[in-house]
């Protein structure tokens, strides 16, 4: 017979956050002693590894860095180029740091911050070069606000998730120096229209801001939720364009000069345009139209018939969200939604209406209104003004979900009209 002896402290720390969050086949490796006293190693299931009652057992120790729930499998979903948040798993507002949004045009660069340096010159009375540690003795601000990829949007399936959809959004909070500081510090021209955000990646990341921005809300941020950014996000610093298409927030920033004319970079010739009618193009729409999704009930889920409390998110980058409308019968009629506090500028807002579903086959959608008084429009009011159904960027419709009666709920690929 063989005897499995482990020790609870040495077993815990065998066992990888990875391997748990994979599953329960082989949760941790165990000492095993064979009858004839040969030492060997053999794997443990998750459900070996818990007491039957907790109460009974001491659980883990303290540790420097905390975990998941081994029975929580939230991730992200990764290609080559991004990987989108789960938003279908999320309770609040506040994505967490290691599950919000990534796309990386050349990889993610290994910065030392001690080594990194911002210069700021061009139209400017004194050009500055400032390490890490220079930005963080200016007077630092924090701001909750969303960030978005301007190209989140899928479908064509009917099995697709809020995330795949459109995780390409995430929410923070973000800390750094407001641009506008580092701007009298260098002491910008009157002359100075536009300024060059510039990368460190492989890829040299660069595009063109006009300075009212910069101005306005702009910050070098280098914190996030209360740490240091991830690298994934732009470590040690990243220009934060609040309501702006996200690839404008320059991650690893290294450089900004000042111009009196946009310098027509890579990224915004040959990428970052839109087709409109008339094989015309949208150049620098900079700002995140309003928007808003489901999140609850959404494919892979299935409901039971009764009482559903619909969820979703809804935002934009022109400001507050004012209204969010559900509709429980393909767009025929529209109900109001409450809105959770707090309702932020430019800012993730989440939504909540209680619905009695009869069991019937449906569809439910939902749709926001801005403060500038935007409405999200359908699928078909966007590919009429675009001359194009193929999506592209900036593509905000709404999206709705199928109920079926056998309670499986399916994205609908057309998004209806």
């Amino acid at each position: 017979m063989k005897k499995i002896r482990i020790q609870l402290e040495q077993l815990t720390n065998r066992i990888s956050r990875r391997t748990m969050l994979g599953g329960a086949a082989t949760a941790a490796v165990a000492l095993v002693q064979t009858a004839s006293g040969k030492t060997i190693q053999q794997g443990v299931s998750l459900n070996e590894l818990l007491p039957e009652d907790p109460t009974k057992q001491i659980g883990t120790l303290a540790g420097e860095v905390g975990t998941r729930s081994a029975f929580e499998k939230v991730v992200k979903k990764p290609s080559d180029i991004s990987s989108r948040s789960p938003l279908q798993d999320f309770y609040g507002i506040i994505t967490p740091s290691d599950l919000h949004f990534e796309r990386h045009h050349a990889g993610v660069p290994a910065i030392d911050p001690a080594k990194h340096e911002l210069l700021i010159h061009g139209l400017v009375d004194k050009p500055l070069v400032f390490t890490v540690a220079d930005l963080k003795r200016f007077p630092s601000v924090s701001r909750i606000a969303f960030l978005e990829c301007s190209g989140n949007f899928r479908g064509g399936k009917e099995t697709l998730s809020p995330q795949e959809i459109c995780g390409l959004t995430s929410q923070s909070e973000w800390t750094g120096v407001k641009l506008s500081t580092l701007f009298r510090e260098v002491g910008v021209k009157p002359n100075a229209s536009w300024f060059l955000a510039e990368g460190s990646d492989t890829a040299i990341m660069t595009r063109s801001v006009p300075v009212k921005k910069g101005w306005d809300d702009a910050i070098v941020a280098y914190a996030q939720n209360g740490e240091a950014l991830r690298p994934e996000q732009g470590y040690p610093v990243r220009l934060f364009l609040s309501g702006w298409e996200g690839n404008t927030s320059v991650k690893w920033l290294r450089r900004l000069e000042l111009s009196d004319q946009p310098f027509m970079t890579r990224e915004e010739t040959s990428k970052y345009t839109e087709p409109i009618k008339d094989g015309k193009y949208r150049q620098f729409s900079f700002d995140i139209d309003a928007r808003s999704i489901i999140t609850y009930p959404t494919y892979p889920k299935t409901v039971e018939k009764g009482w559903i409390e619909i969820r979703g998110l809804a935002w934009s980058g022109r400001g507050k969200v004012v209204r969010v409308e559900v509709s429980t019968d393909a767009g025929k009629s529209w109900q109001l939604a409450t809105l959770q506090d707090p309702i932020l500028d430019k800012a993730h807002t989440a939504f909540r209406y209680v619905w009695n579903w009869n069991g019937t086959e449906t569809e439910i959608m939902s749709r926001v209104t801005d403060e500038t008084g935007y409405v999200q429009p359908t699928f078909a009011q966007l590919a009429k003004a675009r001359g194009t159904d193929n999506g592209g960027y900036h593509f905000n419709p709404i999206t709705a979900w199928q109920l079926k009666p056998d309670g499986r709920v399916l994205h609908r690929p057309d998004n209806l009209r």
